[in-house]
C-alpha cells in the first residue's frame, strides 16, 4: 500500500476539522505547536498502520484530528490522534477493557511518549461504526435518556481495574481550579456562601460511593450509530468512581430541559441508571456551580437545585 501524502486529499490541501481549527486559534502556545506539526504525525501515523485515510470528521472536536480510512487488510478503521491531557489519557485503556461491550473496539494505540507518535500526540487505531450518525441527530432527548443509561449500565466495571485515574483527582483538579477562577472573577453570579458549598460537596461526593469504572463523558454526540450496537459509546474519558456523576454530561447538554425543570430531568436520569436521587440531585448542584463561570446559564441551575 502506497504511503499517505498530503497530495492525497482533495484539492492538494491539507483538511482540519472546524472545531479543531478554531481551538488553535485561541489556544496555548505549547498546542499550537502540537496542531503545527499533526500533518507529519498523521503522516507517520498512518504509514506505521498502512493506512488510506480520508479526510477527518467534521466539525470535529477541540483537541483531536479523527479521521476514516482502511488498513492493508481493507478493513474499515478510524485514526484518532489526540493532544495529550489528563483527562483522556486512559481512554485507550478503558476501551480494551470494554472490549467493544458498548463502546467502539481499540485495534491498537501508541502514547505521547512513543516516538512514533512525535513525542506529542495519543494516538489510537479504532473501529468505524457505520453508518456512524450521533444519537443526537437521529432521536429526541426523552429517547436518548435510556440509550445513555443503559449504556452507561454496561459500560460499569467492579472490581475496578488498576491504574486508572481517579474521580476523586479530577474533581478536586477542577474545583481548585474554578475557586482560583472565582477569586478572580469581576462580577460572579454566584454568592460566596453558595459557592463553598458547591466545591465542597464536589470534593466530597467525589470521595464517596461505589467505585467503578465510568465514562465521564457520556452524551448524545459522543454515541454513535453502529450495524453491531446499535449504539456505540466514542471518546470515553476513563476514571474510576462513583457511578452516579456519569450521568451529568448528558444531563447538562440537555439545555432546555435543564433549564425549565432540572430535578424532574435528574431524577429521571437516576431512575433509569438505578442510582439514588438524592445523590444525583447534590452532584448537578455541585457540577453546576463548577460550571457557572464557563456557563453562566447553569447558575440558575446551581439556585434551584441548591439542597435546602
Amino acid at each position: 500500500m502506497a504511503g499517505w501524502s498530503e497530495a492525497q486529499w482533495p484539492d492538494g490541501r491539507w483538511d482540519v476539522p472546524e472545531r479543531l481549527a478554531a481551538h488553535a486559534d485561541e489556544a496555548t502556545a505549547d498546542f499550537r505547536d502540537w496542531f503545527g506539526q499533526l500533518p507529519y504525525t498523521v503522516a507517520t501515523l498512518a504509514n506505521h498502520w498502512r493506512l488510506d485515510l480520508e479526510p477527518p470528521y467534521q466539525p470535529g472536536g477541540k483537541g483531536s484530528w479523527v479521521a476514516p480510512g482502511s488498513d492493508a487488510d481493507g478493513r474499515d478503521v478510524v485514526l484518532k490522534v489526540a493532544w495529550p491531557h489528563p483527562e483522556s489519557a486512559s481512554e485507550a485503556d478503558g476501551l480494551r477493557v470494554w472490549g467493544g461491550d458498548g463502546a467502539v473496539e481499540v485495534y491498537d494505540a501508541l502514547s505521547a511518549h512513543d516516538p512514533l507518535a512525535q513525542g506529542r500526540s495519543d494516538a489510537l487505531l479504532l473501529e468505524r461504526c457505520t453508518p456512524g450518525t450521533p444519537l443526537n441527530v437521529v432521536v429526541g432527548e426523552d429517547e436518548q435518556d435510556v440509550v445513555v443509561a443503559g449504556l452507561l449500565r454496561r459500560l460499569r466495571r467492579a472490581p475496578t481495574p488498576a491504574g486508572f485515574p481517579s474521580l476523586q483527582a479530577m474533581c478536586s483538579s477542577w474545583a481548585t481550579q474554578f475557586e482560583a477562577e472565582y477569586a478572580a472573577a469581576d462580577a460572579p453570579l454566584l454568592p460566596g456562601d453558595m459557592v463553598a458549598e458547591g466545591m465542597d460537596l464536589f470534593r466530597t461526593l467525589s470521595a464517596s460511593g461505589d467505585q467503578v469504572l465510568l465514562c465521564t463523558d457520556c452524551h448524545a454526540e459522543n454515541i454513535v450509530a453502529a450495524g453491531r450496537g446499535p449504539w456505540l459509546v466514542i471518546d470515553p474519558k476513563p476514571h474510576v468512581g462513583d457511578p452516579t456523576y456519569d450521568l451529568l454530561q448528558h444531563v447538562l447538554n440537555c439545555r432546555r430541559r435543564l433549564l425549565a425543570d432540572p430535578r424532574r430531568l435528574v431524577d429521571r436520569m437516576a431512575d433509569l441508571l438505578d442510582v439514588d436521587r438524592g445523590r444525583a440531585r447534590s452532584w448537578l448542584f455541585a457540577r453546576s456551580v463548577q460550571e457557572s463561570i464557563a456557563s453562566p446559564w447553569l447558575a440558575q441551575v446551581a439556585h434551584r437545585m441548591r439542597p435546602s
